[in-house]
């Protein structure tokens, strides 16, 4: 953590929070709400969609998804094949397997259209953010 932010955390558990008391049953429940992390399927879809724009194994898909944070398939990985499958059926991904018997996904024409849309109407959504906060 930088120094600056080190410095405002120590300010503010100094007077911020300092009078400020959680049970241990709230303090449980905070944890339990970080931890669980509910992921949108839509901010799923679209992390996929950026990452097959090259050719990936759903192996690899697993893994760059752990690595942006995303878990809603952790204890089900049919939930990301199933997404995979609907990707294929209406045409946005195709797919090949190779002889070692892995199968590769990658965005097709129809894939990038609808991914360089979802991303356009994200970052509207967060300019639109950015303006009601001030920043």
């Amino acid at each position: 953590m930088e120094d600056r932010l080190k410095n405002l955390k120590k300010k503010m558990d100094k007077k911020t929070f300092a009078t400020v008391k959680f049970s241990e049953d709230h303090q449980k429940e905070i944890h339990r709400r970080i931890n669980q992390q509910e992921e949108r399927d839509e901010d799923i879809l679209l992390s996929v969609m950026q990452l097959l724009v090259q050719e990936k194994t759903g192996h690899e898909l697993t893994g760059l998804l752990r690595g942006r944070g995303i878990q809603k398939f952790e204890n089900n990985e049919g939930f990301l094949y199933t997404m995979l499958h609907r990707l294929e059926q209406t045409g946005c991904i195709d797919t090949k397997w190779d002889e070692s018997g892995a199968k590769y996904y990658w965005l097709k024409n129809k894939g990038r259209k609808l991914l360089s849309k979802a991303e356009q109407k994200r970052a509207k959504h967060v300019l639109v953010l950015k303006e009601l906060l001030g920043r």
